[in-house]
């Protein structure tokens, strides 16, 4: 009874806290030309962290070895953005193994329990404290992610056919149609290997195969947002005008391109970055018919102390302030999982949170966050 008397108090603190920080939106989502509205019609714009874990070796979103799940919803929320786009691997929902202990240490409830087990109790948080979640199919194979070797980067791979792929995002669609704050899929992160928009070549064109992805997504719950990222690390929009994406149930389509600093290229001035960014995927924002744009992946180091790229970041926010984008943010961990090039527990240096997560480690960043304004003006 005690136990349920300070849960309930928490709940109710929370739910307090995100009555104050956040725009009152009701989920389901749609879109309306270039913009994404709630139920009632009124605009979001998706304001996101990027969650990651249940795509990594250990199989469960990081940071719960270090603090209680409420925590670190409480610090998402503090953060004051409205969704998480939440990374899974096929290989976590097709395997859902134990997580480890370790990784688990400070949230005891979940010891013993498996991956999909702990997804749920997760999703199940961020619902309570009204923070809507975006399912990213990061991976095939739980690793690290992305290069060009990693197996990873197409939509499909010889160990998780497509058709692995288009079942598993049904089966995880249906799984959570009952929780109305899931409101979107993200179809595939970051395509490489040669993806294409469009050819000649059905193993490499992923316009195609993100329509069956997302018309298999609409026939498990038509009423969520369909994420559609490019080619090229998903920096790569050209041809999207030309070659829509088509999709069964209408005003569902959202197109998520990534951004980051590239060693070796800075910018002179933000017109140059203006530029560029315009024609690799701005442009979309005036194209006909309008489809809404949503940057799933951009970051910088926590103190905004690594030259060029905190430069880069600084200019770029500028650039989604100019635009009114939508995006999330990479990422929310403070400390790294296993896998390739990786150390388990040792700093994430782009971390919005703190090693043990119970601070914010980049007040900067999100200094310059907030002032991208979290709703767009109607």
């Amino acid at each position: 009874m005690r136990w349920l008397l300070t849960a309930a108090v928490w709940l109710t603190c929370l739910s307090t806290v995100a009555d104050a920080q956040q725009p009152r939106f009701s989920p389901p989502l749609h879109t309306r030309g270039h913009q994404i509205l709630d139920a009632a019609g009124r605009p979001v714009r998706l304001t996101s962290v990027n969650w990651y874990g249940f795509d990594q070796k250990e199989y469960v979103v990081g940071g719960l070895d270090h603090a209680p799940l409420s925590t670190i919803v409480h610090q998402i929320v503090g953060l004051g953005v409205n969704s998480v786009r939440l990374p899974w691997a096929n290989e976590t929902l097709e395997r859902n193994p134990p997580v480890p202990d370790y990784a688990v240490k400070a949230n005891p409830e979940f010891q013993g329990k498996r991956a999909m087990e702990v997804m749920d109790a997760v999703i199940r948080a961020l619902a309570e404290a009204r923070i809507m979640v975006i399912l990213d199919n990061h991976v095939s194979r739980a690793d690290w992610c992305c290069s060009e070797k990693d197996g990873n980067g197409l939509w499909y791979n010889a160990e998780y056919p497509e058709a692995s792929w288009l079942h598993d995002w049904q089966k995880i669609v249906r799984h959570y149609k009952r929780q109305r704050w899931v409101v979107g899929a993200d179809l595939r992160n970051e395509l490489r290997n040669g993806a294409a928009w469009g050819g000649n070549d059905p193993k490499l064109d992923w316009h195609a195969a993100a329509e069956r992805g997302g018309n298999a997504v609409l026939a498990a719950n038509p009423q969520l947002l369909i994420m559609v990222e490019g080619p090229e690390y998903s920096t790569n929009f050209a041809g999207f005008d030309k070659l829509p994406v088509r999709l069964k149930v209408e005003d569902r389509l959202v197109y998520s391109p990534h951004a980051y600093n590239i060693d070796g290229h800075p910018f002179s001035s933000y017109d140059e970055l203006k530029q560029v960014y315009d024609a690799r995927a701005g442009f979309l924002l005036h194209a006909e018919p309008g489809v809404p744009l949503w940057v799933g992946e951009f970051g910088t180091c926590q103190r905004l102390d690594c030259g060029a790229n905190s430069d880069w970041f600084a200019l770029y926010i500028r650039y989604m302030k100019e635009n009114q984008l939508a995006w999330s943010y990479w990422p929310l961990n403070g400390t790294q999982s296993s896998g390739q090039g990786r150390k388990y527990d040792s700093l994430e240096s782009y971390g919005l949170l703190s090693t043990d997560y119970q601070h914010i480690a980049a007040p900067k960043i999100v200094e310059l966050l907030r002032t991208v304004e979290n709703q767009p003006q109607p």
